[in-house]
């Protein structure tokens, strides 16, 4: 009895043993497995026609939550546009703070504020920045299930986005690790420096992207430069990562020479970055957020008047004779149109077809049309990690 017992204890032993040796086996192989995997190697977008419905009249509300001209002003424009068409009883605007890292809190307030209105049915957040998700969550445990989320430019756990939003709109930033490091390669670069800090690289898509990028530029002959600035969240502030941008460009271009492109991942990096890029006549393909608003205007000294705020065609025309002015042309690239705006608009329609029942939100042939209808542009769109309800989105770059 006592020698069947021991018997069966080292037998358990054994085959815990073997268990285990097969664990660190399988996990090893699957590290290796990742560990070699292409980062260039991206999902194709999937084959879909565009189309879209009659979603009738606006006739309920929608919260809509973007940053201030200072930190989106893509994004606050969009806004200040809908609520010319619709009115400001319809489209109910709230800005979250500029230091939205340390104030996470106020956003969450604002975001239960606009929730507390029965007839409010959707709240779209442009950008969805720290305090979204968790707002979302109180919002849903306070009964409100049936009000719509949509975010655009999510800068949450994707996962968690996926689970509790009902659409995420992003720009491919992944697919842009490829297309950027294309544009600039035409443009002639042969370096590429990629501004960010540790806030930015926690982000798992953004993260993601700096590795696309070095593989890209090793495959397309660039030189790859991993570049730290201050986080604009940080004690510097804004000014000071501004300040940092216009000094560093200069010695990155003494250093690495004028064919050196400039990529950073901060929306308030782009026009000192623009102005210091063109000032050393080096080359810049796109913005973070790809948009000819996007820093370009303040960069080249160029005054949008009222007539042509929103004109995309009228705006580039401009940016390019002041581009051409420098003997810069074909240096410099951005989007057609401001994709963020373009997610709004599409984001208004999308959120009414849902209430009122006549679209599935995660329809990519709806979403697409809707989409191409407000930006006047054709666009590639693809489930992130195949959740259909988390979408990322990516236009052609159109030189200035």
């Amino acid at each position: 009895m006592q020698r069947t017992r021991y018997t069966t204890a080292i037998l358990i032993v054994i085959g815990f043993l073997l268990a285990l040796t097969g664990a660190c086996k399988q996990n090893k192989e699957s590290g290796n497995s990742k560990a070699n995997a292409d980062p260039l190697a991206l999902p194709a977008y999937p084959n879909v026609e565009a189309r879209t419905v009659d979603v009738g009249e606006l006739d309920f509300k929608i919260g809509l939550m973007t940053g201030t001209v200072s930190q989106g002003e893509d994004e606050f424009r969009a806004a200040e546009n809908l609520i010319k068409r619709y009115g400001p009883d319809r489209i109910i605007h709230k800005t979250y703070p500029d230091n939205f890292m340390a104030e996470s809190e106020t956003t969450r307030s604002l975001l239960v504020e606009m929730s507390n209105d029965p007839d409010v049915k959707a709240i779209i957040i442009a950008q969805a920045v720290p305090g979204a998700l968790s707002a979302i969550k109180k919002i849903r445990d306070r009964g409100r299930e049936d009000i719509l989320f949509i975010l655009i430019a999510p800068q949450e756990d994707p996962e968690q986005i996926a689970k509790y939003a009902d659409l995420a709109l992003q720009t491919d930033d992944l697919m842009r690790g490829i297309t950027i490091i294309e544009a600039a390669k035409q443009m002639g670069a042969t370096s590429f420096v990629h501004y960010t800090f540790p806030r930015h690289m926690s982000l798992e898509i953004l993260a993601r992207r700096r590795e696309i990028f070095r593989a890209a530029c090793k495959k397309y002959g660039l030189k790859f430069i991993d570049a730290n600035a201050p986080d604009p969240m940080g004690d510097q502030g804004i000014a000071g990562s501004q300040k940092f941008i216009l000094e560093d460009v200069p010695r990155m271009i003494s250093t690495h020479g004028k064919n050196t492109c400039f990529f950073s991942t901060n929306c308030s990096m782009m026009e000192p970055l623009i102005r210091a890029a063109l000032d050393g006549e080096a080359i810049f393909a796109e913005q973070c957020c790809p948009s000819p608003t996007h820093g370009y205007p303040g960069a080249l000294g160029v005054r949008i008047s009222k007539e042509d705020a929103g004109n995309m065609t009228r705006i580039r025309k401009q940016l390019g004779v002041k581009i051409a002015e420098r003997g810069m042309t074909g240096r410099f690239g951005t989007w057609a149109v401001s994709m963020h705006m373009v997610m709004i608009e599409a984001a208004v329609e999308l959120a009414k077809g849902k209430v009122h029942n006549k679209l599935s939100l995660t329809d990519l042939s709806m979403v697409k049309g809707f989409l191409e209808k407000a930006g006047g542009i054709k666009v590639r769109l693809g489930p992130f990690n195949k959740h259909a309800n988390f979408l990322m989105v990516i236009a052609e770059s159109s030189p200035l």
